[in-house]
């Protein structure tokens, strides 16, 4: 069963920037980030495909960034100009809800002045 680990949260001002991390036990082709907001179910955030081709929700288009290393068990995400409703606890899955992975403990951006 494949483990996912995410980092790289922390707590920033609106306009900053963090790159996050997901590392997955083994090699993954399709992968999404998804947030939760607190009080909220997860929502899908971003996708990549195997081969680098990415997707975003309209809320985080032209700030947010989904890449892959060489290694298929890394993807990132980098977030920029960062805004208080980004705070959330931020997870990498499957993009497919009937095809998930056992949750990570994701991990928290948090966004204030």
């Amino acid at each position: 069963q494949v483990q996912l680990v995410e980092s790289g949260g922390g707590s920033v001002q609106p306009g900053e920037s963090l790159r996050l991390t997901c590392a997955a036990s083994g090699s993954i082709n399709d992968m999404a980030w998804y947030r939760r907001v607190t009080g909220k179910m997860r929502s899908l955030v971003a996708t990549i495909s195997g081969i680098g081709r990415t997707t975003y929700i309209d809320s985080v288009k032209g700030r947010v960034t989904a890449s892959r290393a060489n290694a298929m068990n890394t993807v990132y995400l980098q977030l920029d100009d960062l805004k208080p409703e980004d705070t959330a606890v931020y997870y990498c899955n499957a993009p497919y809800v009937r095809h998930l992975w056992n949750w990570g403990k994701g991990t928290q951006v948090t966004v204030s002045s």
